[in-house]
């Protein structure tokens, strides 16, 4: 993401030297996207904490904060009551203020040392170069949970709405940044009603037809009543959230008449407003690519960071901690591939790595073992050893958990619904019970087998469900997850006369050559049939503007813009950093932008990339957060009780009074920093004009404010990048 580092740039003050004043979210946000190197090298001197107490500095300062109420407040207390904390005040807000904090900004003290005010939309986390996520996994559990009563429905659905408001507000952040004005299509689900906090309410079912009848009169002719039920009964949480993301997107136009700014042969982008619902399949899948099965076996926290054994030169061991992102070049390569090339092109790479630096003798290497011990005697090539190393570590651990595991084919048979000959399984039970009563089987895969078979089979009646949890020894916990798929519209329990239910977005087999690897994510579906013309139009409707003629090009779409005014202290903001498409630099394509209510899985994001380049589009998908299969059963168990004991809420979801508050509140209450004890004893301030810039070792942010306010910044450009922590108290 450039953003932040081009807000640091554009503040060149006379003196050179500038402070940069975060709060604790845009610390975060800096950390996952740039080093402390990089932004000292740009003549930041001081960085400092807005909720501490700061002496004052002989320099412009550079403010990167969330709009909240008390940021606001603590940028005016900066220069008030004759105080003058800066010699001046660029103010960056990470998205959009609202106008009245604006005019009580402007209309403040603080505004004779106001040299900018921007905002630069970037509150989401990019965390690949195809996927973002808005980093809320807690909003599972209030979209999804049930009502505890029926009492409680009206402050469940304001809780969820509010929710609701905050994501459509990062999805504004994502299309801005990308300079896209979308077309919005939602998920409208065939096969239940709306859910959780949006069920419909006992008020909305109208009365029986009079006089007796048991004939169902028509929406038309049951007049109001009619209306209101129909009406709640499609109130689906993509449609609330697609609404919401279109009246964000009106607002913003609206202010801001020269959005898009985007290339003008680029034809119109689309957005995919979906949820979790779509496919309760994918989650529980045992996965054989790569990055899906690394971190479904292995202990890796937020998808990103590894802990390992590294065995040195010396053939000693040392702990290290391996981040997995886009600056690896060598996860990027793998990532995708199924586990068996995945390893075959580790060997291969290390065999070309060996050739070409001189020096080095070998036959090369046919094991992953001939690898690992020729990795242990090259010295010289550090940053590449450590490389393979780590990916040699991870393939080797994730194929020892697979052969101990014994990770059944039968359960992935459950997912396509067919055999690897195309015909249907007639047998599957008497294939699934052994390994019910295996002990060699961890009770997390026994959850996951039995879940897949009761989608497989749209339900199945409860004593046959009690009989496979009596198998399999699971604990009532682990029969809850199960059963709380209820809350996610799937059918657990079939009584003799149920009909299969109409599912108008049906799995389709994949064709991958692997056994294992056969099933299509119904995403990828999705976006195949949109660009093929097939997606039917009333389980994906348009919110507003849809394409007049199926295949009609949506570039004639987009409006010219006026060019913008002049002269406004509230100006435009740094674009989200777009990576190239490998192999297509100078290629403008269309964007297809896709959301996950409710969380994305890795075999989702795998299909963005593949689909990338088979449908020439560029795609990016996002979520509120990623799910990994161990912690999608986690979440399940506690569903029903709003998520109580969860790692996201542990005191379960916030309790609402029912009355509807301004939305500013609730982004004050989620952003709220606690203010530092009263000052005990002042600093003098710097006299300084140019700093001192001294290297010192950085350390991340405690979650508790200390005493101390600030820190001194340094290190000379050759020194080598190290450490990403912007703090030391």
């Amino acid at each position: 993401m450039t953003g932040f580092l081009d807000a640091i740039r554009s503040v060149n003050p006379p003196g050179r030297w500038k402070v940069l004043v975060v709060d604790d979210h845009a610390q975060k946000l800096l950390g996952s996207t740039l080093k402390q190197y990089d932004i000292l090298e740009e003549n930041v001197t001081l960085i400092e904490s807005i909720n501490t107490h700061r002496t004052p500095q002989q320099f412009e300062a550079l403010y990167l904060l969330m709009p909240t109420s008390q940021n606001v407040e603590r940028v005016i207390g900066d220069f008030a009551n004759g105080r003058q904390q800066y010699l001046a005040a660029h103010v960056f807000f990470i998205e959009g203020l609202s106008e009245k904090l604006v005019d009580r900004l402007v209309s403040s003290p603080a505004e004779p040392y106001l040299k900018a005010l921007k905002e630069l939309y970037l509150n989401f986390w990019p965390i690949e170069s195809q996927a973002f996520s808005v980093n809320a996994p807690a909003t599972f559990y209030s979209l999804f949970s049930p009502p505890r009563s029926a009492t409680a429905l009206r402050g469940a659905r304001l809780r969820a709405e509010e929710d609701l408001r905050f994501i459509a507000r990062a999805i504004l952040n994502i299309c801005v940044s990308l300079e896209e004005y979308p077309l919005i299509r939602h998920y409208v689900p065939s096969h239940h009603k709306p859910l959780g906090p949006f069920s419909p309410p006992p008020e909305s079912r109208a009365p029986p037809p009079e006089g007796g009848s048991g004939r169902w009169r028509t929406t038309l002719a049951r007049g109001d009543a009619g209306r209101v039920e129909a009406e709640a009964d499609s109130l689906y949480l993509p449609k609330v959230l697609a609404r919401m993301v279109q009246e964000e997107l009106d607002e913003y136009k609206k202010a801001t008449p020269e959005f898009p700014k985007s290339e003008p042969s680029r034809p119109r982008g689309v957005l995919f407003i979906t949820d979790r619902t779509i496919d309760t399949i994918a989650p529980f899948l045992h996965e054989f690519t790569y990055q899906a099965m690394c971190n479904d076996l292995l202990p890796i926290d937020d998808g990103t960071k590894y802990r390992y054994k590294f065995q040195t030169a010396l053939g000693e061991y040392e702990d290290k901690i391996a981040i997995l992102s886009d600056a690896d070049s060598v996860w990027t390569e793998v990532r995708h591939l199924h586990m068996r090339e995945a390893i075959d092109k580790l060997m291969a790479d290390f065999n070309a790595f060996m050739q070409e630096n001189a020096g080095f003798q070998g036959e090369g290497v046919a094991s992953l073992n001939d690898m690992k011990d020729m990795l242990a005697s090259l010295p010289q090539y550090q940053e590449m050893r450590e490389k393979f190393s780590l990916h040699l570590n991870m393939a080797q651990e994730c194929m020892s958990i697979f052969e101990k595991e014994k990770l059944p084919l039968a359960a992935n048979m459950c997912a396509t619904g067919v055999t690897a000959d195309g015909k249907t399984p007639k047998h599957l039970v008497e294939e699934l019970v052994p390994l019910l009563d295996s002990n060699e089987i961890s009770n997390a895969s026994k959850v996951r087998i039995i879940a897949l078979y009761v989608q497989f089979r749209e339900g199945v009646p409860n004593e046959d469900r009690r009989r496979l949890y009596q198998h399999a020894r699971l604990s009532r916990a682990d029969q809850d997850a199960v059963n709380n798929l209820v809350y996610l519209g799937t059918r657990i329990t079939r009584e003799s006369g149920d009909k299969d239910l109409r599912r108008k977005l049906k799995q389709k087999p994949g064709s991958d050559e692997y056994e294992l690897s056969r099933y299509k994510p119904a995403i990828q579906t999705m976006l195949e049939d949109h660009v093929a013309n097939k997606l039917d139009p009333t389980m994906f409707p348009y919110v507003r503007d849809a394409p007049t003629a199926p295949g009609a090009s949506v570039a004639s779409l987009r409006t010219t813009t006026p060019t913008p005014a002049a002269g406004s202290l509230r100006s435009a903001k740094p674009s989200w950093h777009r990576v190239p498409q490998r192999g297509a630099a100078s290629e403008i394509r269309q964007r297809l932008i896709v959301f996950v209510a409710g969380g994305m899985t890795y075999s989702e994001m795998r299909a963005t990339y593949q689909l990338s380049n088979s449908l020439g589009k560029d795609i990016v998908i996002g979520s509120t957060h990623t799910l990994y299969p161990e912690g999608f059963v986690d979440d399940l168990r506690v569903l029903e009780i709003g998520g109580a004991g969860s790692r996201a809420i542990p005191n379960g979801l916030r309790d609402v009074n029912g009355e509807d508050r301004p939305f500013q509140l609730y982004y004050d209450q989620k952003y709220y920093i606690k203010d530092p004890p009263p000052r005990v004893e002042p600093t003098p301030p710097a006299s300084s004009a140019r700093p001192n810039r001294l290297r010192h070792t950085p350390s991340p942010l405690p979650s508790s404010s200390p005493a101390g306010s600030s820190i001194s910044l340094g290190g000379s450009k050759e020194e080598p990048k190290k450490k990403k922590g912007l703090f030391r108290f």
